[in-house]
């Protein structure tokens, strides 16, 4: 067998419309335009294949039955497990905690972490660019514990300030909690370097990798950050889903977060003792659907190349920008030099939802608002922007419609 025998053939990334059967619907009578990917990415057939398929031919809880079904059913869920260990690089599955998103693997770590180990009079620091996920569950640990938030600032491109975030390390720092892309502006921020300069204080980072999975590839081996989480439904995946990555170190000191069944190993009315990782963070029967159906993501997203599909995005992106820039009165939000397949923007003399409802009627699907990130639009001054987000399976002619549309619209309003 030669070397080129056994390399791993890709399907090209334009193919991968025609694998999602939503994108072939109407919207308002239209053919709809999907540009919400950052909010939620659309299902491939595999996927939502997986979740009938489970739930027709599978279905039975994990770990606890020794019937056949019962064992297929959990060796499906621990193969998913395994799926997400390589997909993210981790070194063991002892570090793959499932969650049911984001959100909760931030708040398992404020509460079970920062229980432990935050102490009076410490700091953490936050950025400007966070999703209130990012922010609600450590303002809470904080006020707990005792502790001050920090903002590392931004730039007038959506650029963190690495300068001012140098300065504002010390001892007192106890976490570093940062995205890594921004949802509200595409910045793709520098979570290595981010990393490696927390780490000279011995202060550990947790990533927001929301954003990323589905754009980038993600080593958190090579990030070396102490904690990565995120969300299955923003990769192809389902909702109620998602993945709190920690270094073994950390997760076997961290308390348990939640009591119940699974994260024991035996109970009495006098003491319990708790199950080993990951399990003792999985209190009760988990999303075992939703767990197989995120490694059939896993599975669709590795039929491409992940180089392709970012360079296929950082087209779109240029295309989009492009576009928009030929139509009178558009401002942008967030140009950061390295920057993932988002465009925020407004139109002079219009409001954003306003923007929103005049493109649903021409079957265009964008977001509008704060995107969850308010003290950032506070920060810039604004209520809100429209966001296009792309994703492999948008094309360029998804551009040309929005660009037309939004002409259209602004010819309405103004």
């Amino acid at each position: 067998m030669t070397a080129e025998s056994t390399l791993v053939k890709h399907r090209p990334v334009i193919e991968s419309r025609n694998d999602f059967p939503i994108l072939s619907t109407r919207m308002n009578g239209r053919d709809l335009v999907f540009l919400d990917s950052a909010a939620s990415t659309q299902k491939p057939q595999m996927v939502i294949d997986s979740l009938r398929k489970y739930y027709s031919e599978q279905n039975a809880n994990v770990h606890r039955g020794v019937y056949a079904l019962s064992q297929t059913a959990t060796h499906l869920f621990e193969q998913s497990r395994l799926k997400v260990k390589d997909f993210i690089g981790a070194t063991s599955e002892r570090e793959i905690v499932f969650v049911r998103g984001a959100t909760e693997g931030i708040n398992l770590v404020a509460q079970s972490f920062g229980r432990k180990y935050f102490k009076p009079g410490g700091e953490i620091i936050l950025s400007q660019l966070e999703h209130h996920s990012n922010i609600v569950p450590w303002q809470m640990i904080a006020e707990e514990k005792g502790l001050a938030i920090k903002v590392i600032p931004i730039n007038e491109k959506g650029e963190l300030r690495m300068d001012v975030f140098e300065k504002m390390l010390s001892e007192k720092v106890q976490m570093v909690a940062v995205n890594h892309i921004s949802n509200a502006l595409g910045t793709i921020n520098p979570v290595k370097k981010i990393t490696e300069m927390a780490h000279r204080y011995h202060i550990p980072v947790l990533i927001d990798g929301a954003q990323a999975t589905s754009h980038c590839a993600v080593d958190v081996q090579d990030i070396d950050a102490d904690f990565y989480v995120f969300s299955g439904h923003k990769m192809f995946g389902p909702t109620g889903i998602g993945v709190l990555w920690g270094k073994e170190k950390w997760l076997d000191a961290m308390p348990p977060w939640q009591g119940g069944g699974e994260m024991i190993q035996t109970v009495t009315f006098e003491k319990t003792t708790y199950n080993e990782l990951p399990f003792k963070f999985e209190a009760g029967t988990p999303n075992i659907a939703g767990s197989i159906a995120l490694g059939a993501a896993i599975d669709y997203i590795g039929q491409f190349d992940m180089t392709e599909i970012h360079a296929h995005e950082q087209a779109l992106l240029e295309y989009c920008t492009d576009k928009l820039s030929e139509i009178k009165g558009v401002k942008f939000y967030g140009t950061a030099a390295q920057k993932a397949s988002v465009v925020s923007f407004l139109v002079e003399g219009t409001h954003p939802y306003d923007l929103g409802v005049i493109l649903d009627k021409m079957g265009i699907a964008v977001r509008t608002g704060h995107h969850c990130t308010q003290p950032l639009m506070d920060y810039l001054g604004i209520p809100g922007t429209v966001r296009a987000s792309m994703a492999m399976y948008n094309h360029m002619e998804d551009i040309d419609r929005l660009a037309e549309a939004v002409t259209k619209a602004r010819l309405m309003l103004c």
